[in-house]
């Protein structure tokens, strides 16, 4: 490992070496990981602030959007005068405005079956910030398949919720381990229906880079088996174990995943 750091990293990164968990080796680590954010918006906006301050060497940002105006009450890693750009690049000049250090990796296009597994292959750890279940399975799939660790976030109105998994570290449940089939259309209506408060996305969004840096450096406990659950209403975190599912049809034994041909 690369333990060699400039004068100007050594500054930038002082609060981090300063801490026995982290010190030089864990800074290392996070300079040498590669790390895919996919969705750019009220979760990845924080999400891939935080890495990119905390120095993740490459960070791979999917999302095929143009930003709005409406987006701007939570997506924070945009500017008004950025409206209309794709949200991929408006997150990596932000990023980039913070890190200059880092390489920014914009991806302008929607995860979809025939590009998933080449995207998320090219990563250490997958962030899932999207707003739809299709697509949370999706990613979840791939990152069985190519044996990589995700970390999911989702909002809604005024509650989050987190969990890391990774099925291929141990006996570690997958995101069908806790949804195993998408709920009945209309049942949990998206963002633009139920709204959202805006600084929920932000606790959520940087809750999930604190778990990032976890599983890169290799520090304090896991979320993998448990899911964190915020409401902020009453201003109450919990968590809650989850268990691997044997019958799960993506990570489990008796009905391994093959491909992602269900979702063509």
């Amino acid at each position: 490992m690369d333990l060699d750091f400039s004068d100007a990293e050594i500054t930038r990164y002082s609060r981090h070496i300063l801490l026995g968990e982290v010190g030089g080796i864990g800074q290392a680590k996070l300079r040498a990981a590669r790390v895919l954010v996919i969705g750019a918006g009220g979760l990845g906006s924080p999400l891939i602030l935080y890495l990119a301050a905390a120095g993740v060497g490459t960070i791979g940002i999917v999302d095929d959007d143009q930003l709005e105006l409406s987006n701007l009450q939570r997506q924070i890693a945009h500017s008004t005068d950025r409206i209309g750009t794709p949200k991929a690049t408006s997150a990596g000049t932000a990023a980039t405005a913070i890190n200059p250090l880092v390489s920014i990796e914009p991806h302008l296009t929607r995860i979809i079956a025939a590009n998933a597994l080449d995207l998320v292959s090219r990563y250490d750890i997958v962030c899932d910030g999207t707003d739809n279940f299709p697509t949370r399975f999706l990613i979840n799939d791939a990152c069985v398949l190519a044996k990589k660790t995700l970390i999911s976030a989702a909002v809604l109105r005024f509650e989050g919720q987190l969990a890391t998994f990774k099925p291929h570290a141990g006996a570690y449940p997958c995101y069908r381990c806790l949804h195993p089939a998408a709920p009945p259309p209309g049942l949990v209506p998206a963002c633009n229906e139920a709204g959202v408060l805006g600084a929920v996305t932000g606790v959520m969004g940087t809750l999930q880079a604190v778990e990032v840096l976890k599983e890169i450096i290799g520090i304090g406990d896991s979320l993998a088996g448990r899911l964190l659950v915020w409401d902020a209403l009453s201003a109450r975190m919990r968590t809650i174990g989850l268990p691997a599912d044997p019958d799960c049809p993506a990570c489990g034994a008796r009905a391994p995943l093959h491909d992602l041909s269900a979702h063509v």
